[in-house]
């Protein structure tokens, strides 16, 4: 098979999966080791949520291996980092304290946003932008949850000292669409290449230090999201994610190892036809996506050169 019989027939692959989920999807996947690669829309810009966690988390274990940040620190998650109605302390009604590591293990196992924010006030964002350049995704953005979210408040014409929840239920869809937000042309985003290229760094040892790299690997291995990208491969196959989404929006970056030592990088994101939080149909496609994309690597040798030209399918 031609190199790019194999990309026209990967493409089309991913494809269908997508199609049968009623999404639109953006995907790259690499092989670690060699480079081979497969794509669908792998350079479109995406909007990344979540997935924007992970150079904070390089950003943190660098500081942790060079000794300029102590893990065992504690810190205390206050009201000024929560935002109220999300996973971890962002829920909790009072303040608590953690260890600097343990802010790291619920901003990547829970996807902890206030977590996330007690990390970038310790850090500074300056370092974490920084970081997020060297890792090939210099458009990921960078700040507070809470800096991110204001402008979103005020774009919808919502009262922040009202309920919140309330006011959103009252909004057209449409308006939320339309978002600056969820647009890839006006916020800050990056695409599916990049982010397989930062989590290539991380698993190379090309991130960081080896201990910070081996740090990060191990706390994207205790994410409890089981149901997205995780679902796509059997138990004898460890996964190392994280996921992300916002309101329409449903993302995984993460990295499959096989028993035979065959690692790839894997990155899904999708627009979905619904705002709201259940999708079990685009939830699925991200795991078929990734099998699909990591099974073509494994038996077609793909050339790089003839994956980059797969932007448009």
């Amino acid at each position: 098979m031609t190199p790019a019989r194999a990309v026209d027939e990967a493409a089309a692959a991913l494809r269908a999966v997508f199609d049968a989920a009623g999404v639109a999807g953006f995907l790259h996947a690499r092989d670690i080791d060699t480079g081979r690669e497969v794509g669908f829309r792998p350079d479109e810009p995406v909007i990344v949520a979540s997935i924007r966690k992970l150079p904070v988390a390089v950003a943190y274990a660098r500081q942790a291996a060079s000794g300029a940040l102590d893990r065992a620190a504690r810190h205390t998650v206050t009201a000024a980092n929560r935002e109220g109605g999300g996973i971890g302390t962002d829920s909790f009604l009072h303040d608590v304290t953690l260890s600097t590591r343990d802010l790291a293990f619920f901003m990547l196992s829970l996807s902890d946003n206030a977590a996330t924010d007690k990390l970038m006030e310790i850090l500074g964002t300056d370092l974490v932008r920084t970081v997020a350049r060297e890792l090939g995704c210099p458009r990921v953005p960078v700040g507070r949850y809470r800096d991110l979210w204001d402008p979103v408040w005020e774009e919808l014409g919502l009262d922040l000292d009202g309920d919140l929840d309330a006011q959103l239920d009252a909004v057209d869809e449409d308006r939320i669409r339309n978002l600056a937000m969820l647009d890839p042309a006006r916020s800050a985003s990056s695409t599916p290449r990049e982010i397989t290229t930062a989590l290539t760094a991380i698993w190379q040892d090309r991130a960081g230090p080896a201990e910070a790299c081996a740090e990060v690997r191990d706390l994207m291995g205790h994410q409890l999201s089981q149901h997205r990208l995780v679902s796509g491969f059997g138990d004898e196959v460890r996964v190392a994610a994280k996921n992300g989404a916002l309101w329409g929006v449903r993302n995984e970056a993460a990295v499959v190892e096989y028993p035979d030592g065959g690692r790839y990088a894997v990155a899904v994101f999708l627009r979905t036809r619904t705002l709201t939080g259940r999708d079990p149909a685009a939830d699925d496609a991200i795991g078929r996506a990734a099998r699909t994309a990591v099974d073509r690597l494994r038996r077609v040798p793909v050339q790089p050169a003839a994956a980059r030209q797969e932007t448009s399918a």
